[in-house]
C-alpha cells in the first residue's frame, strides 16, 4: 500500500504533470479574464490560452523524448485539453461570440472520441492520432484563440498594411475545425472497427 502511495505522489511530481496540472490551474484564469470583456483584458486572456495551449504541446513533448511517461498522465493530459476547449467555448456562447449548435457538435465529438479511445485502449487496441486529428487541433487552437481576441487590430506587414479582425477569423477557423473534427471522427471509427474485426476474427459475418 505505502508503495502505491509512493508511486502516486512521484507521477503527480513527474514534469509533464505538472505542466498539465498548470493548465487546468490557467483555465479560471482564462475565464475571469474573459468576463472582463475588454480589449486589454481579451488580449491578456488570449495569452494565456495560448501559454496553456504551448504547455499542451510541451508536456508530451518531454514524456516522448525523456521517458516521462505515465499512466496519470495518459489520463490527465486528454481531460486537461477537453476542459479548457469546453470552458472556452462554454464562456464563448455566453459572450454570443460563437453559436451553440457548433459548441454541442464540437463537445459530442471531443466526447465521444475520447470515450472511443478509451474503450480501445480497454481492448488493447492502438487508435493512433492521424493527420487530420492534428489539423483539428490546430485550426480549432487558432480559431478559439481569435475569438479570445475577437477585436478588430491594424497589423503592419512592412510591405503591407492591413486591419484584421480576429472574430472572423477565429470564426472562419473554427468552421474549418469543425469540418475535420467530423472528418477524422470518421476515420476513428473506422479504424476502431477495423481493429476489432482484426482482433476477432471470428467474430466477423
Amino acid at each position: 500500500m505505502k508503495q502505491r502511495q509512493h508511486n502516486v505522489r512521484t507521477e503527480f511530481l513527474n514534469l509533464p504533470n505538472i505542466l498539465t496540472l498548470g493548465r487546468i490551474a490557467l483555465i479560471p484564469l482564462v475565464l475571469v479574464l474573459m468576463a472582463q470583456d475588454t480589449k486589454q483584458s481579451l488580449a491578456l486572456a488570449a495569452l494565456v490560452y495560448a501559454a496553456a495551449a504551448v504547455t499542451d504541446w510541451l508536456d508530451g513533448w518531454i514524456a516522448r523524448n525523456f521517458d516521462r511517461g505515465s499512466i496519470l498522465g495518459k489520463f490527465m493530459d486528454p481531460v486537461a485539453d477537453k476542459i479548457l476547449v469546453m470552458a472556452i467555448c462554454v464562456m464563448l456562447v455566453e459572450m454570443n461570440r460563437l453559436p451553440a449548435w457548433l459548441v454541442i457538435l464540437l463537445l459530442t465529438r471531443e466526447i465521444s472520441i475520447t470515450a472511443l479511445r478509451m474503450v480501445a485502449e480497454s481492448e488493447g487496441l492502438r487508435l493512433d492520432v492521424d493527420q487530420t486529428g492534428k489539423w483539428k487541433t490546430a485550426f480549432q487552437m487558432v480559431g478559439l484563440l481569435g475569438l479570445v481576441i475577437h477585436h478588430r487590430y491594424p497589423t503592419d506587414y512592412l510591405v503591407w498594411a492591413t486591419t484584421i479582425d480576429y472574430h472572423v477569423v477565429g470564426l472562419a477557423c473554427v468552421a474549418i475545425s469543425l469540418f475535420f473534427s467530423v472528418f477524422s471522427a470518421v476515420g476513428y471509427f473506422w479504424k476502431f472497427v477495423s481493429a476489432v474485426k482484426e482482433k476477432y476474427p471470428e467474430e466477423r459475418t
